[in-house]
């Protein structure tokens, strides 16, 4: 039985999963790429950008294979063969008739790719007058994605192809000719090893960073409350941004308080990546402040509660022998906005800057600042490793244990969210929850682009849902195996060293063993609006492990079944 995946998006209650579990995300996806081969379609580009014209050639010998293919067939059927029944004649000549509209649809769009070549082939082959007129034909020349593009408008000629032949043979019912006709060899290998479809996201040439040098003895206290363990990614990683604009040391959580984040992450990765003493656990603090610990002053980031903070949160606070100042919000008028406003280095400054020796800032999981910055591969640190905020080294280990064990090299991973999701993506204005044969759809033109033969199933849905999952999702006649993590069975060793240093069976761990496991995925699907897909993504772009054919399940699409809300 698989084990059932604790998301830690997820909220004890569903209803509040609108409020606070899940990352507000724009619905408004870039669409998906689409077969310009379709009738119809601009003839001299395919997604927006020209074919390269050494192409041409391929062309000619597809055409030529294509036509003496199916007259090839034609002749067979028509010349090897006697017909006994006029029903079976009525099925012969309506399987040719049909193979012939899909020959003329075909060769309609080879020409159709023929003559962007030709308008491609012209322009490079122009009298370049001037220095400038010479810049503009150097950047309009199609880069690789017009290639990539043009395979995948070629496999589908290919895929067309095919239905000919599958139309012809449709009424002969001759079991040794049938057999041969399977589409196992239908994938994007024959396009050889030239260019990959999904080959990695290249990393950034250059980061814009931070140097994080806090003043030994000032400190900001971490606090985040909003969701679970995702949302206190995210926070966290706010957090880290701001002791680095206000030179400070960052104190962690205390377990009492929040997760215990020492059982996922390596903690003392960061202080290694950054180069220097950045970050202390709660436990250094206590002993650095000999059991006199207090937060000087609360500069709230959010107004509305101050700092997000309640009386229960106040409390357990000074449960942990904390003393605590002044609560005020840095902007005060915050707290009639629905939604916080967008904020840049030169707004927090003015406001966060303070003298106090321990100052906290509150929840930052929903604060707006510096998106682009702190999003960017790799974050927006100065640092010399892949990212700083990452698994523990036991869970990634584990997670290479998996994958050799269960996958191999070459594997898609779904993240495949329905705890919650339900209600939380009806009450968009483009709902994110798919129904089972629409999302299957959406999975099997990935893994026809991936061309992988195995997916990695992370998901909270229930066994009926996965199973209908399993049996929808097939490619050529064969369904792809859909792999969840099994539960503890002590005869198999690829989760030893969880269980050895007893964090197996640990919700918090196995999650983050999940996520490890999708990041180190050739491909990856995620959920729209869940942050336990947008921090597999994160690490995927910090790890440089993410690929051209990465997205989010049915990218572009709206559900094509939409209940009413409540």
């Amino acid at each position: 039985m698989a084990a059932r995946v604790p998301f830690d998006d997820e909220l004890d209650s569903c209803d509040e999963v609108e409020n606070r579990t899940l990352v507000p995300k724009n619905d408004t996806k870039s669409p998906r790429l689409s077969s310009a081969l379709e009738i119809g379609q601009s003839p001299d580009r395919i997604g927006g950008r020209r074919l390269l014209p050494s192409s041409r050639c391929c062309l000619v010998v597809l055409l030529i294979a294509v036509f003496l293919s199916v007259l090839l067939a034609l002749l067979l059927f028509r010349g090897g063969y006697t017909v006994h029944a006029d029903s079976l004649l009525d099925r012969m000549r309506e399987s040719e008739l049909r193979a012939l509209y899909l020959l003329k649809s075909q060769q309609l769009a080879l020409l159709e790719i023929w003559n962007s070549t030709r308008a491609v082939a012209t322009d490079v082959a122009s009298p370049v007058p001037s220095a400038v007129n010479s810049t503009s034909v150097t950047t309009n020349l199609p880069k690789l994605e017009s290639l990539v593009e043009f395979q995948l408008a070629l496999l589908e000629q290919i895929k067309i192809n095919k239905e000919i032949q599958n139309a012809l043979l449709s009424s002969h019912e001759i079991e040794n000719m049938t057999s041969g006709t399977s589409d196992d060899n239908l994938n994007l290998g024959v396009f050889g090893a030239g260019v990959d479809l999904c080959k990695k996201v290249d990393p950034l040439a250059s980061r814009r960073t931070i140097e994080w040098k806090p003043k030994k003895d000032r400190y900001l206290f971490a606090i985040c409350l909003s969701g679970q363990m995702s949302n206190h990614l995210i926070c966290l990683e706010k957090h880290m941004f701001f002791a680095a604009l206000l030179d400070r040391v960052l104190i962690l959580p205390s377990p009492k308080f929040d997760y215990q984040y020492d059982k996922v992450l390596d903690i003392h990765h960061i202080n290694e990546c950054v180069g220097r003493k950045v970050s202390i656990t709660f436990d250094e603090f206590s002993a650095a402040q000999k059991n006199k610990m207090k937060i000087d002053r609360f500069i709230c980031y959010i107004a509305s509660p101050p700092c997000y903070l309640d009386e229960e949160h106040m409390n357990r606070l000074k449960n942990l022998g904390l003393s605590l100042g002044k609560i005020e919000p840095a902007w005060p008028e915050d707290a009639k906005l629905m939604k916080q406003k967008k904020r840049v280095v030169g707004d927090i400054m003015p406001k966060f800057s303070s003298d106090d020796e321990v100052i906290a800032i509150g929840d930052m999981f929903y604060a707006d600042v510096e998106d682009e910055w702190v999003s960017q591969p790799g974050g927006p640190l100065a640092h010399k490793c892949k990212t700083v905020i990452q698994p523990s080294h036991l869970i990634h280990i584990t997670a290479q244990r998996f994958v050799q064990t269960f996958l191999g090299s070459n594997f898609i991973a779904l993240h495949f969210r329905r705890h919650g999701f339900l209600k939380f993506c009806n009450l968009k204005e483009k709902s994110c929850f798919f129904p089972l044969p629409q999302a299957a759809e959406c999975v099997i033109r990935v893994v026809e682009k991936a061309n992988a033969p195995i997916i990695y199933l992370s998901t909270d849905a229930a066994s009926s849902e996965t199973n209908l999952l399993q049996s929808l999702v097939f490619l050529n006649g064969k369904p792809v195996p859909l792999v969840q993590r099994p539960e503890h069975n002590s005869t198999e060793k690829w989760d030893a060293l969880l269980y050895r240093n007893n964090l197996g069976g640990d919700n918090q761990v196995e999650a983050m063993l999940d996520k490890t496991i999708c990041a180190l995925s050739s491909v990856f699907i995620g959920s729209s609006g869940s942050t336990f897909t947008e921090d597999i993504i994160r690490l995927r772009r910090g790890w440089s492990s993410a690929s051209q054919c990465d997205e989010y399940l049915c990218e572009g699409e709206i559900p094509d079944y939409i209940a009413e809300n409540e």
